[in-house]
């Protein structure tokens, strides 16, 4: 008797999950946001627009314009952290090889792979 309540929760879960991360496409985008193509363009990107939301949040009570405001620059942040997210996580796969070839003492791989890695990963931090 447990496998079709195990089945129900399961097909809930899914579904749940699928309206979370419901089709880019459906989603209504009221503004266009600054372009991250680049890793670079992404972290300047979110420094940038971090800071301008920092400043709205500072602010003891926030006006509909603030509010307006967050609204316009969260399309930019969130462009920022989709590139940051994708190019880190293929990132990640290169840290492997390299953490896989140092286990095999392949210096070469080790010498390569970690300076592709390196450079993409300061990028983000110096």
């Amino acid at each position: 008797m447990q496998t079709p309540i195990r089945l129900f929760a399961g097909a809930l879960i899914v579904s749940l999950s699928t309206i979370s991360w419901a089709d880019e496409s459906s989603r209504i985008d009221h503004y266009k946001p600054k372009a991250s193509e680049t890793l670079e363009q992404a972290v300047e990107n979110l420094s940038e627009y971090n800071s301008k939301l920092a400043d709205i949040l500072a602010k003891d009570e926030l006006s509909a314009d603030d509010m307006h405001n967050v609204h316009e620059l969260s399309y930019t942040l969130e462009e920022a952290l989709k590139k940051i997210h994708t190019d880190l996580a293929e990132v990640a796969d290169v840290l492997e090889e390299v953490h896989l070839a140092s286990e095999q003492s392949d210096a070469e791989t080790v010498k390569k792979r970690g300076q592709a890695y390196l450079e993409v990963t300061r990028t983000v931090v110096k």
